[in-house]
């Protein structure tokens, strides 16, 4: 499998959901699936049937993350020296040439986007036209409405 570029803050998040899946959900649903067992008849237990789909969902989400983990490649914003040109992790201020707005968005990695938080993946069409790119360049964006002109405004990398 091939490595895929996240973010320091990313990656902590990763962890963190990790540690409490390991040792606070997976003790629980092995609690719980004791729980109905000692109820008797396992073929008409709702609460162990519920508990064993807890159970493979947390181991689910466990391999996945361990996963991801193994294979990411952590990137700091802060120790990128890349000259004023958007990178991955970059945080950009972006100017709608035709609405005038001002949007700010962090390039991170597929699992870490949010649109809400202003962070968008690196696979997004924003992001890939974005890269190469310094303040003061105009971007066009093909987006699902049409192309959409930005201009850049700002480079940061925090």
């Amino acid at each position: 499998m091939s490595k895929f570029p996240i973010t320091v803050v990313g990656a902590e998040k990763m962890r963190a959901e990790l540690q409490k899946l390991k040792s606070v959900e997976r003790p629980a649903v092995i609690q719980a699936i004791a729980e109905a067992r000692a109820q008797g008849d396992l073929s008409e237990n709702a609460e162990y049937d519920a508990a064993k789909e807890k159970q493979g969902f947390i181991e689910g989400r466990i391999a996945d993350l361990e996963g991801k983990l193994s294979n990411a490649q952590i990137i700091d914003p802060q120790t990128l020296d890349a000259d004023g040109r958007i990178v991955f992790g970059a945080t950009v201020e972006l100017e709608d040439l035709e609405s005038g707005e001002s949007v700010t968005y962090q390039i991170v990695g597929d699992d870490e986007a949010d649109i809400k938080q202003g962070m968008i993946s690196v696979s997004s069409p924003i992001s890939r036209a974005l890269i190469g790119k310094y303040a003061g360049d105009s971007v066009d964006v093909q987006a699902p409405g049409g192309v959409r002109q930005y201009e850049v405004l700002d480079v940061q990398y925090k």
